[in-house]
């Protein structure tokens, strides 16, 4: 039970209203070469490979209290689907203090993990290593929410909300940099027919509905409602579905509960994990697509699920061998598995507690209800608002869909100076959300700040070729 990507829940950009500025504002005097705007593993590995140079003085901010890293996903067992080298610096610097091994050295886990010969850190693993290497940098601010991001002069003034432990306003923090990263992450996503029946995704609820209903990001928190509703639907066909499916169905086992997947996908399909496939996380690719015209560039990112959107093949048979095993004696398996099932509609039915979903198969053209107890909506992530933006207009370069128009160097401004790390998918492709090409993005960041290559940067990487060759 793997992850390969990280959608950076950390971060720190929303609105702010004329009376939560208080007259008590904090002035920051100095003008720092790089301000970064959201603490997610991207934003963190930023800091940890600028902390060591001596001509970088950087300072991040994020509104949350500390690091933390999917939270309502940490599934007992569940691991990466990278390897230890895709921590947050090893890929640009494997001598870094703030390494994977420096961590597992340092907390005596170095040779168990070694013994244990296995590439993939336990996800709850990676969260506590993301969380070593933060209380180590002094460059981090934490309930810090950016709001404005003007120019002042021949450099950045980034207004920031400062937030006391409920998340409330209490203060105003003005920054000044000649540089801005912007890593300001993902939000849980919704479909439509589901919006009006999970009102707040990843948020907190005002109270636990007598059918709940959530989204993936919410499920550990909510996993003993869930597991008391009798039934359970599942909705959608990434990693979080596959994992959520199978940690309810072993655990409602014994008290006969009903776990239900239905995904609109054609099928359970796996991560394509083969070596050349692999070689699409490269700086070779990545120029290859970030070449293409716009739409063709989103053609190619729909048509490039698997590759990062699939569920590891490990646990689609781990979800067999279970299906097979409750199924023995000629038992009835308390579960349906259905593929090439949309959600048109959702509500709640009152006087029966249940939730009703509207499904169609468009293959087929057949339409039925299915009702449930409860609704886990493992329907993805996407790019936050990058709104705080909006005082620099023009300034800031952006696609015929209004999406920012990211260079090849991770800028969206006419003087390169606003940077962007892992909200550059549908520019850069399958490299954005790859926690392993994290630290190649933040080594071009920090050599365009350095005016150096502070990091080597390994511009090919790759035995094939993408596109054709030159004329020789």
């Amino acid at each position: 039970m793997r992850t390969r990507t990280a959608p950076e829940t950390g971060t720190s950009e929303g609105a702010i209203h004329d009376d939560e500025i208080y007259d008590d504002e904090i002035h920051d005097d100095d003008i720092h070469d790089l301000i970064g705007i959201g603490i997610g593993p991207f934003g963190l590995g930023l800091a940890a490979l600028a902390d060591p140079l001596p001509d970088v003085d950087a300072v991040f901010v994020d509104q949350a209290d500390g690091f933390s890293w999917h939270p309502g996903l940490m599934i007992e067992g569940t691991t990466l689907q990278v390897p230890f080298l895709a921590d947050l610096v090893t890929m640009a610097d494997p001598t870094s203090p703030y390494s994977f091994l420096a961590f597992l050295k340092q907390t005596g886990r170095l040779y168990p993990f070694y013994i244990r010969e296995s590439f993939y850190p336990l996800r709850s693993e990676y969260d506590e290593y993301c969380r070593w290497v933060a209380a180590q940098l002094d460059c981090l601010r934490w309930r810090r929410r950016a709001v404005a991001v003007q120019e002042e002069g021949d450099h950045l003034l980034v207004t920031v909300a400062v937030l006391d432990a409920a998340g409330e306003v209490i203060g105003c923090e003005h920054l000044r940099g000649r540089h801005l990263a912007l890593a300001v992450g993902t939000a849980p996503y919704l479909p439509p027919a589901l919006a009006e029946l999970i009102p707040s995704a990843g948020g907190a609820s005002a109270g636990a509905a007598p059918t709940p209903a959530l989204h993936s990001a919410d499920y550990l928190r909510r996993k003993d409602e869930l597991l008391a509703a009798g039934s359970v639907t599942v909705v959608g066909s990434g990693q979080s579905a596959a994992e959520i499916y199978r940690d309810l169905l072993q655990e409602g086992e014994a008290d006969g509960l009903r776990v239900d997947w239905v995904t609109r996908s054609p099928r359970f399909f796996p991560m394509e994990y083969t070596k050349l496939t692999l070689e699409m996380t490269s700086p070779e690719y990545t120029d290859l697509h970030r070449s293409l015209p716009e739409g063709a560039r989103d053609r190619l990112a729909r048509e490039q699920r698997a590759l990062h959107k699939g569920i590891s093949a490990d646990l689609i048979d781990e979800i067999h061998e279970l299906l097979y095993r409750l199924s023995s004696g000629g038992r009835e398996v308390p579960s349906t598995l259905l593929t090439g099932a949309a959600v048109r509609a959702a509500r709640r039915d009152l006087a029966t507690s249940q939730i009703v979903l509207d499904l169609e198969h468009p293959l087929t053209g057949s339409n039925a209800e299915h009702r449930t107890g409860a609704v886990v909506a493992a329907t993805g992530y996407r790019p936050r608002s990058t709104d705080l933006l909006a005082p620099l207009g023009d300034r800031i370069r952006r696609d015929e869909a209004g999406r920012l128009d990211v260079t090849r160097d991770y800028t969206v401004d006419r003087e390169e100076r606003i940077h962007v790390l892992g909200g550059e998918e549908h520019t850069h492709g399958v490299t954005a959300p790859d926690l392993g090409f994290g630290a190649w993005r933040a080594s071009v960041i920090l050599a365009a700040l350095a005016g150096r290559e502070p990091y080597p940067i390994e511009r090919r990487i790759a035995f094939q070729t993408f596109g054709l060759p030159a004329a020789r």
